[in-house]
């Protein structure tokens, strides 16, 4: 087991807005006045400062995270083989096709190599490009092939700070976003500051590096600025069509390099489709929204070799579906309360119709079914009903696809963040839902402003974005933790927003009728700058004890036991064990594997469950039989996994196993009352008494305490 020890060793900040208010710009007929000379210069001075400062905090974050991986693994001084066994699971997966395109004799061998692979899964030939996204390596090791930097620089080190250089852009961006949704900089350093602070929940790059989301959350910040910035009003057509080709690049990137994409843009998609029906976004610019994310994911899907699993997402059938009731139900915005709404309850239950139609009419055409096991999982997850499926079952005892810890949100208290956050989330769903009712009703074309200008309540386009996107990717990260690091990053977005928001303060000081321009922007910078002073007292001597604590990289048990396989097995040898120890072979030996950690194919998750029965209460000889018939020729098997403790009893990998085989689990607890007790002792405890029935199909060829290798008889 991977673990890490103690390590031995030899006077103004800014005063006005960068954007002035709309209604000090923009004339009643709706033209644009031109600034004073000496507004414009400070708006220049503003932006100025305020990107640099964005720049200096992106760096200093890729420069904090950089650190703190080598501070905790000694990086730079550890062997190449801890290097690779610290790429954890699915991540030494990914890293060894960027390690196989650097090792090719050239570049067209190596791309050969990945999309007519034998060696990913035994007796089977597969597409790596299709089936993974795995583009940003093969990008990166020809990058790296080019450059005149491999006297200088290992790939490794190439790859690792390409990922921390992303989390430059990531900061970048987020604080972008703030800086758009408030007008103030000011808010963009205190999303930034909140996101350092904040690191164990917003982001985990330092020790899961070439996670798929690592790569792809940089893009999807990218996207969600440009977006904020093409939702604003009064843009010249130039810069429209500008930050649109900016919204199609970051949206194809973030495809490309995550494939749970489709998930995360169906969200964003039922936040446009939301916000459109109400009335509170411009529905042309919301039909680009669309069109982008469709052309997007069928540009990722032609690259992938068009992967079916692209062409049956939910994604392209609810857009399309959108689309094409729109044209149906042209006249959705017109009329009265009632009238209205009673239009968007037709519209909306078209929209659902046509989409499981589209949808099911896809899959039945390309007898789609990669997606399945998630279907399953979330069905169980919400209650419809327990399930005996086995990998469905595999993501339901993981901590990681569990609820939300309680511990989240007292750590993002301890920072203010989450004490913000619910002020301003709260302030604004109020302001919303009244925006959206006065649309629905009709009644914003009869206001009498001038009697009622005071009292009105406004929400700009982009901030009812940002404000239904953090409810929706909240909802997420609170039924599914994995995903929260979608919602936390946004989150440090929203509240800074609204803690340097104009408007917000406007609003506030307007309900209790202390409402003044001069007392609005005092409250709104003095309160920024206590908090952001308060962050930086309280936890920079936090950070500072971080960054000068050291450990090391320690297991030397899985170094054996790959040290063992590089020297003792041929290069040609079948290996067959638990998915993320293999994905390790891999990187480490590039032995042929039978199984690995991406589980989005079918056949690959019956092989799985294939291969697991090796930790089921089955016979020798059919375990045997089925090693076999994935070509196998050795089998490693873990006594973390064999006597595991790290799960409950119902979530251990065996008790998964045995309700799938339809035998009872061990232990003290009830059993379904169909479960019946196995024929046959557990394969993984009892191969190690050395019986004739096991020894003359397996024979022990390597053991240390984790580990305990068993080559296969070849018969005759």
């Amino acid at each position: 087991m991977t673990t890490v020890r103690q390590r031995r060793v030899g006077k103004d900040t800014e005063a006005a807005e960068d954007q002035p208010s709309e209604e000090t710009n923009v004339k009643p007929d709706g033209k644009i006045l031109p600034d004073p000379p000496g507004g414009k210069l400070w708006s220049i001075l503003s932006v100025t400062v305020g990107g640099i400062g964005a720049i200096s905090l992106g760096l200093l974050t890729s420069v904090y995270v950089a650190t703190l991986h080598e501070n905790d693994l000694w990086f730079s001084n550890i062997k190449e083989v801890e290097r690779e066994i610290s790429f954890r699971t699915e991540c030494g997966l990914y890293y060894s096709y960027y390690k196989q395109m650097i090792q090719a004799a050239s570049i067209q061998q190596g791309l050969h190599g990945l999309v007519y692979d034998n060696k990913t899964e035994s007796v089977r030939t597969i597409n790596i490009l299709e089936r993974m996204n795995v583009y940003q390596e093969v990008f990166l090791s020809i990058l790296y092939r080019i450059l005149p930097i491999q006297q200088y620089l290992e790939p490794v080190y190439f790859y690792i700070y390409t990922l921390f250089g992303l989390q430059a852009v990531y900061v970048i961006a987020l604080y972008v976003t703030s800086w758009l949704l408030s007008g103030t900089w000011l808010s963009g350093l205190l999303a930034a500051c909140w996101y350092i602070t904040n690191r164990v929940d917003t982001t985990r790059v330092e020790f899961t590096i070439p996670l798929r989301e690592n790569w792809a959350l940089p893009f999807f910040a990218v996207q969600i600025a440009a977006i904020t910035y093409l939702l604003r009003t009064h843009l010249q057509p130039a810069q429209e069509k500008l930050t649109l080709m900016v919204v199609f690049i970051a949206t194809f990137l973030f495809s490309l390099t995550w494939q749970f994409n489709q998930f995360m843009m169906l969200i964003q998609a039922l936040a446009l489709f939301i916000l459109d029906c109400l009335d509170m976004l411009p529905t042309a610019k919301v039909t680009w929204l669309y069109i982008i994310q469709i052309s997007g994911l069928l540009l990722v899907c032609v690259l992938q070799f068009f992967n079916s699993m692209i062409l049956g997402s939910l994604l392209i059938s609810f857009n399309v579906s959108v689309l094409i009731a729109r044209t149906i139900q042209k006249n959705l915005k017109n009329g009265g309360l009632l009238n209205r709404l009673w239009k968007l309850v037709l519209h909306v239950l078209l929209v659902l119709c046509l989409t499981l139609l589209i949808n099911k009419f896809i899959k039945k055409i390309l007898n789609l079914e990669s997606d399945e096991h998630i279907f399953k999982f979330l069905k169980a997850k919400f209650g419809f009903g327990a399930t005996r499926d086995f990998d469905a079952n595999l993501y339901l005892c993981e901590e990681a696809f569990g609820l939300l810890p309680l511990n989240t949100f007292s750590r993002l208290s301890s920072t203010l963040l989450f004490y913000v956050y619910g002020f301003v989330l709260f302030l604004l769903t109020v302001a919303a839902v009244i925006v959206a009712f006065r649309n629905l009703s009709g009644s914003n074309q009869v206001h009498l402003k001038d009697k009622m200008e005071e009292y009105t309540v406004t929400l700009k386009p982009e901030a009812a974005y940002s404000l239904l996107h953090t409810v929706l990717f909240g909802c997420l990260a609170l039924s599914t933790m994995r995903m929260k690091y979608l919602w936390t990053s946004h989150m440090c977005v929203f509240a800074s927003f609204g803690l340097c928001s104009t408007e917000v303060w406007k609003l506030i000081l307007k309900c209790l009728h202390l409402y003044t321009s001069q007392r609005t922007q005092v409250i709104k910078y003095s309160i920024s700058i206590i908090t952001l002073l308060y962050i930086s007292f309280k936890f920079w001597p936090g950070i500072m004890d971080e960054l000068s604590e050291l450990r090391e990289f320690y297991d030397p048990d899985t170094v054996e036991l790959m040290n063992w396989i590089k020297s003792s097995t041929p290069n040609t040898a079948v290996f067959a064990g638990s998915m993320q120890l293999l994905a390790g072979v891999k990187l480490c030996t590039g032995r042929t594997l039978t199984n690995h950690p991406h589980y989005e194919d079918k056949n690959l998750r019956e092989r799985t469950k294939q291969i697991y029965q090796i930790y089921a209460k089955r016979s020798p000889g059919d375990v045997y039989g089925i090693l076999r018939s994935f070509g196998t020729d050795y089998v490693i098997l873990e006594d973390s996994i064999c006597y595991e403790r790290r799960h409950s009893r119902g979530c251990r990998l065996r008790d998964l196993l045995d309700v799938a085989n339809g035998h009872i689990m061990d232990g003290l607890g009830e059993n379904e009352p169909d479960l019946k007790p196995s024929l046959y002792p557990r394969f993984c405890e009892e191969i190690k008494k050395n019986l004739p029935s096991y020894t003359m199909h397996f024979t022990r060829v390597f053991q240390n305490k984790t580990f305990h290798v068993y080559k296969l008889t070849k018969h005759k």
